[in-house]
């Protein structure tokens, strides 16, 4: 879950990192009142969960009340495009209306999990901002690292290895380490996968402020944060309401614009099942993953989900029981394909726990499928079902 960028501010307060002085909006006019508050120049950020706004026009800066006004009625209500957003755009509902001051230079920092080592990656770079990306594409020798062992966090001497890697000294050199330092604490005490402040500004008068800031937790760790369950039952309005849906119901699913749906367990499974599809020439239309303790009803939602895509022309069933029993899976097939009276090719291979009697409860129901014994096979019989289905 991402959460939007005045949220990731107030949380970093908590930890030590300051931001400038703002309030979220929802109207032109309390805009203009805040504007008014902060005195002189003001920025006006759109609050939607992508990265690219600046570029996208989301950032606007305003010199005095009507100013923002003015601008801000012009943002709000708008459909923000970012390389993040896709194509659709998010719809603009708040403003963080935010005191811009002077600066005389712009950082990045940011933790994430670097998979390869096992451990927190500390990453800091004197070029922050909005090329921050095409700066490590292209000077990777300007993006300094630390790794940080998730037990013991990050050392003192780490902290100040960065700070002078950013060129900093004296009093800012204290402040950065102090950042750094809170970055971690937030990154292992909210379960997060990403913290990032970019840019780090430092202002005309010496002080470090977050003036963007990012933070994603791990879905799998949110019952750990009850401060969060309201952001994750208030979702978007513009999300995709199918993969609302699956996420009510405990399943993963991403919308991914092919023509083969993907009904599997695991998301391993569900990663190579749809490389297959993708090799043997065809689309896949999501990624679904149904899960370790699945339910006959989660399983239902899921195939249901898949059927109610317009652009679906067939589906591929990979089970591997364990955990997960196939006749649990194979029941829930029966009850969506009952209730949907769908006539999409489906293409189905169980294998593993109750795998054979999975396969009866499906002949007992009468349900039509294509059989498939390896997954190489199964996604082969999907890309040419598609290719020869058609939807009633």
């Amino acid at each position: 879950m991402r959460l939007a960028e005045y949220q990731a501010k107030e949380i970093l307060l908590r930890f030590g990192i300051p931001s400038p002085r703002g309030t979220v909006v929802d109207t032109a006019a309390r805009a203009a009142a805040e504007a008014e508050k902060l005195g002189s120049r003001v920025a006006l950020k759109a609050q939607v969960a992508a990265g690219g706004r600046a570029k996208a026009g989301g950032v606007l800066f305003a010199l005095g009340p009507e100013d923002a006004r003015a601008k801000a009625e012009a943002l709000l209500k708008t459909r923000l495009v970012t390389p993040q957003t896709g194509e659709r755009g998010l719809t603009v509902r708040r403003i963080l209306v935010e005191e811009a001051s002077p600066l005389l230079a712009e950082y990045c920092v940011g933790a994430a999990v670097d998979r390869s080592t096992g451990s927190i990656i500390l990453l800091a770079s004197p070029f922050g901002g909005t090329e921050i990306e095409e700066t490590a594409r292209t000077r990777p020798g300007s993006v300094f690292r630390e790794q940080i062992d998730p037990y013991s966090g990050l050392k003192p001497y780490q902290s100040r290895r960065l700070s002078f890697a950013l060129g900093l000294a004296g009093e800012a050199q204290i402040q950065a380490a102090a950042i750094l330092a809170g970055v971690v604490r937030a990154f292992l005490e909210l379960d997060a996968t990403l913290v990032e402040i970019n840019p780090l500004g430092l202002t005309d008068i010496g002080r470090l402020l977050a003036l963007d800031a990012k933070i994603d937790i791990d879905d799998t760790a949110l019952y750990r944060h009850p401060e969060f369950h309201q952001a994750a039952a208030d979702p978007d309005p513009d999300s995709d309401p199918a993969e609302l849906e699956a996420s009510r119901a405990g399943i993963h699913y991403v919308r991914l614009g092919g023509d083969i749906g993907c009904l599997v367990n695991g998301a391993g499974l569900a990663m190579a099942t749809a490389d297959l599809i993708l090799e043997a020439g065809g689309r896949p239309a999501d990624f679904l993953d149904i899960g370790g303790g699945v339910s006959e009803e989660a399983v239902r939602t899921g195939f249901r989900i898949i059927l109610d895509d317009p652009a679906v022309r067939a589906v591929c069933v990979n089970v591997f029981g364990g955990i997960v029993r196939c006749d649990t899976v194979a029941r829930g097939l029966v009850a969506a394909a009952a209730e949907t009276g769908s006539r999409v090719p489906l293409v189905i291979r169980f294998q593993g726990t109750n795998a054979a009697e999975g396969r009866e409860v499906l002949a007992a129901a009468g349900l039509r499928y294509i059989p498939a014994e390896t997954m190489g096979e199964a996604a082969e019989k999907a890309v040419a079902a598609a290719r020869e289905g058609s939807r009633p």
